[in-house]
């Protein structure tokens, strides 16, 4: 089991969610753009404002798009590219993710983006839980000496995961952080904690905010065909964080 405090992430696309994850008690947050697709890169300007607005730890998620996790050589270009720029104006760590088409983790340039993130930290997200053999994939990330793994467990969430998240915790052996995430809340943090052994929980904590707009033309659409609401936006709620962390028996 992994011993210490218990730490807690909160993923986040927006300052007013970096405020509320840091009024609720959590200790960093993954800034992403784009959480419909699972986060993607923030802009410079989203990363530059969250930085100078917060006190927490801020992890940058370096992920050219959504899809899949393995990259075409253009794509490793940008994700090189913008490991600089989150550097730059004072992230953290970082957050990323490749595979190679069989299913693996591309050791190879997992190796040299997180050479080019150090002294950072450097998180492999849930592109873990697509790759074929989790405790192959696990001594692969050890022995590239990345600091923490994101992990539902290969499962849509985190509770569904359980024994898997189990197994890996003891199979890390220290060696890793193994940081659970995916459908994390309150009502599901302690069985969680309690059950794996995490010491790292990592959750959105979201809940609708209405739009302040007034004047609405609701037949123009500015997104694809899914239509998330266009008036009504997912935003962290420091209430919510706060209940999840109690939840998870936290002292």
């Amino acid at each position: 089991m992994e011993t210490g405090r218990l730490a807690v992430e909160i993923c986040i696309d927006s300052v007013e969610s970096a405020w509320a994850a840091q009024a609720g008690g959590a200790q960093r947050v993954e800034l992403c753009d784009n959480l419909m697709e699972g986060g993607t890169t923030p802009s410079a300007g989203m990363i530059a404002v969250v930085r100078a607005r917060v006190r927490l730890g801020v992890q940058v998620m370096i992920r050219p798009r959504g899809g899949d996790f393995c990259y075409s050589d253009p794509e490793y270009a940008v994700m090189q590219r913008d490991i600089e720029t989150a550097k730059s104006l004072g992230a953290d760590g970082i957050v990323l993710g490749l595979l190679t088409p069989d299913g693996r983790v591309d050791a190879e340039r997992t190796r040299a983006l997180a050479a080019a993130a150090r002294p950072l930290n450097v998180t492999f997200h849930r592109a873990f839980d697509v790759s074929r053999d989790p405790r192959e994939s696990l001594e692969t990330l050890i022995a590239l000496g990345i600091d923490r793994v994101l992990t539902s467990g290969q499962e849509p969430t985190a509770v569904e995961g359980i024994d898997l998240i189990a197994e890996l915790v003891r199979q890390a052996a220290g060696r890793i952080i193994v940081l659970a995430g995916g459908g994390i809340h309150e009502r599901n943090a302690g069985k969680i904690v309690a059950q794996t052994g995490v010491r790292e929980i990592h959750f959105t904590g979201r809940q609708s905010a209405p739009s302040v707009m007034q004047y609405r033309n609701e037949r123009v659409f500015m997104g694809g065909e899914l239509r998330p609401p266009e008036f009504d936006r997912k935003v962290a709620d420091a209430g919510r964080i706060a209940r999840t962390i109690s939840a998870a028996g936290r002292p």
